[in-house]
């Protein structure tokens, strides 16, 4: 697949792109420089406002504006104003975790994982935010909580512990938002890097953007056998996204933290945001209700 550069954004640690349909945007973060990004695909400008400290992830709200996972917890931000206001605030005086990736379940609802600075093992845990406005957490004993995606029907969720180079699948209830039944259903090969961010498509498979493994994979959940692969001029692959009026164009955001002088001279376009076109439509994400 033709994979092409259409931003060349230089940044840190991109993540978390999100297309919403409504304004024809693709929002996504800078997590260590602590920016908010909109980028309009069709007039290639983007909008980068600075929150002041680091972000994990951004999902757009049902209401206006946007929901974000900072870096101890939740918040909301009105666009035009620009106001960043607080939710709730789990992992406030805890140094050694940050939020890092999540996306909104198929009721609105917003979850978001924690990753630990030391990658201690255990220290990390997945959080699901509510429209009451609390934080529970779901799941301890992570260390890099990364993608998570919903079933089509919305009765599973597969979420990634990247040092497990696995995808877990949880039985889920979509009226209470309650998981039971952890199984592993896919086993990623340690020669393609960590998985890290994940996305749907609209036959239900899995795309897994590889962080150190210079590519983007398709995963069939069912079996865990590797459908096809995309690869790119760049090895810190970080999360991926459908997006276009078709839904049938894949974003995908990169990273140059981490990466020696020598391996940028190298890899000139990290930091970028790619996007290709598959062949397949994703399916819209939920927004948040929060």
């Amino acid at each position: 697949m033709e994979v092409t550069l259409i931003f060349d954004a230089r940044a840190e640690l991109a993540e978390a792109p999100f297309w919403d349909a409504t304004s024809g945007t693709l929002y996504w973060v800078d997590i260590m420089r602590g920016e908010l990004h909109l980028f309009d695909p069709v007039t290639l400008t983007d909008r980068r406002i600075t929150l002041g400290q680091m972000v994990g992830t951004v999902v757009p709200r049902v209401e206006s504006g946007v929901a974000l996972a900072m870096e101890d917890g939740f918040a909301r931000l009105e666009l035009e104003s620009e106001t960043l206001s607080e939710i709730a605030l789990p992992e406030r005086g805890n140094d050694d975790v940050r939020f890092n990736d999540g996306k909104c379940d198929p009721a609105g609802r917003f979850w978001a994982g924690t990753i630990s600075h030391s990658r201690t093992p255990g220290a990390a845990a997945l959080y699901r935010l509510d429209p009451d406005g609390r934080a529970h957490r779901v799941l301890d004993g992570l260390t890099n909580s990364n993608g998570i995606a919903w079933s089509l029907d919305g009765r599973t969720m597969y979420h990634i512990d990247s040092p497990t180079l696995e995808v877990a699948a949880f039985d889920f209830d979509v009226a209470s938002g309650e998981i039971a039944g952890r199984r592993t259903v896919i086993q990623t090969n340690p020669d393609d890097g960590k998985p890290d961010g994940m996305t749907i498509d609209a036959e239900g498979m899995l795309w897994i953007a590889q962080f150190r493994g210079g590519c983007v994979q398709r995963w069939d959940p069912t079996n865990g056998t590797v459908l096809a692969r995309i690869d790119l001029p760049v090895s810190n692959v970080t999360a991926c996204a459908f997006g276009g009026p078709g839904l049938d164009e894949l974003y995908i955001t990169t990273a140059r933290a981490g990466l020696s002088e020598e391996q940028l001279a190298s890899q000139p376009t990290a930091g970028g945001i790619f996007r290709t076109r598959p062949g397949l439509r994703g399916v819209a994400l939920p927004k948040c209700a929060i």
